[in-house]
């Protein structure tokens, strides 16, 4: 788990003793085994990642692992609003099981929000991997997107908390 987390940091302490190849191969293995709710999703992006290496493009493979996590991560949430119940929704429920009609169009706008976010840091990681160096590339996904994903949940709190007093 912490490799998967730290993957940035990682890539960015290793890659000049490993290189891109073994860092790929390593990296896709912890997509396919990070995300099990999307276990055949993450194994085809990993294969993806894969074959990019395959093409003589091992770095831009490796480095394309926080563009992979990202959009799983918004085809998980988009799929979620159009079959079922949204994820914000479940988890809200893990706390709530009689969630309001109120807090269901809630946790419906949330995980809209969430989309918007996946698509935005996917986007900027993205630009990271085809025109940073690796010093931007780990800071951005290792340290700023994590403070990002922080910067979001705290909102989404605060703003839930907001919401409830004026409720009540």
């Amino acid at each position: 788990m912490l490799a998967a987390l730290g993957w940035p940091i990682l890539v960015f302490a290793l890659h000049g003793t490993l290189g891109s190849w073994p860092l790929l191969v390593i990296g896709a293995g912890l997509l396919a085994w990070r995300i099990p709710q999307a276990r055949l999703l993450a194994l085809g992006v990993a294969a993806l990642l894969l074959a990019a290496g395959g093409m003589g493009h091992a770095e831009l493979g490796m480095r394309a692992y926080p563009v992979a996590v990202n959009a799983i991560m918004l085809t998980l949430f988009l799929t979620s609003l159009s079959q079922g119940m949204p994820i914000v929704e479940r988890l809200a429920r893990l706390r709530e099981p009689d969630l309001s009609a109120a807090g269901v169009r809630y946790t419906r706008r949330v995980t809209w929000a969430w989309c918007g976010f996946f698509m935005i840091n996917g986007t900027i990681a993205s630009w990271t991997v085809l025109y940073a160096d690796l010093a931007v590339w780990s800071l951005y996904n290792g340290v700023i997107s994590y403070g990002l994903i922080g910067l979001m949940f705290g909102s989404e709190w605060l703003l839930r908390q907001r919401l409830r007093r004026s409720l009540t």
